[in-house]
């Protein structure tokens, strides 16, 4: 028996890259509050434990909002094979199908070459009585938990690593940099755009977005 189709991975690299992103910009907030004033060791200890507690807990929140998305998109599925499984009329079995594919790919397929499909679905085993998470949905949790909180590392191990403050503020801005750009570079290849210059909007919109956050007090 052939394996069945993996339609996706688990975490998409859009995802990926997005998770990334809001790490790097959350911990961003609080690096730069830190150049505003002269600090001491008391006050780059306090960034760390703030920006550290502040991306976990995001992680933790981002994580479950993951699991009741994916929970939700489950429902919504069982639903609509129930409703077509049910359908007396055909036509509005078809319709239902067409209605949950990708626009472009429902744009080319003909009436016709959907009844198969929902045949097939009609011979399937009645689904289960409510949605349940997979064991996918626990491991995209725990990677999206991890990229949100792994991404803060690279930015605040300068301030572990360098005695210099300012320094330190420097090398952390330096790899905030090249983080933005390099997610803004793989967004670039994932959606067919520009990579560089994908890349480099990516560097000049995190740095609003982190002056919004900023000068909101976040």
């Amino acid at each position: 028996m052939f394996p069945k189709i993996r339609i996706k991975p688990v975490l998409a690299p859009i995802d990926r890259v997005l998770e990334v992103l809001a790490g790097v910009i959350m911990v961003l907030t609080f690096t730069n509050v830190l150049s505003v004033s002269h600090v001491g060791k008391a006050d780059v200890r306090a960034m760390l434990i703030a920006s550290l507690g502040c991306n976990l807990a995001w992680g933790i929140i981002d994580g479950i909002m993951y699991l009741m998305n994916s929970l939700a998109a489950r429902g919504h599925e069982l639903d609509t094979i129930r409703a077509m499984r049910a359908a007396n009329d055909p036509h509005e079995a078809q319709r239902m199908l067409a209605a949950e594919l990708p626009e472009g790919f429902a744009a080319v397929l003909f009436p016709g070459e959907l009844e198969p499909l929902i045949q097939r679905l009609r011979a399937l085993p009645e689904p289960s009585a409510g949605p349940r998470l997979t064991g996918d949905d626990w491991v995209g949790a725990l990677g999206i938990f991890g990229l949100v909180f792994f991404s803060t590392l690279p930015v605040v191990l300068p301030f572990l690593l360098v005695s210099r403050s300012a320094l330190a503020l420097r090398v952390s801005n330096l790899v905030a940099i090249s983080l933005l750009f390099l997610t803004g570079y793989i967004f670039g290849r994932q959606t067919g755009h520009n990579p560089l210059f994908l890349g480099t909007a990516m560097v000049l919109i995190g740095c609003l977005l982190t002056g919004v956050a900023i000068s909101l007090g976040g």
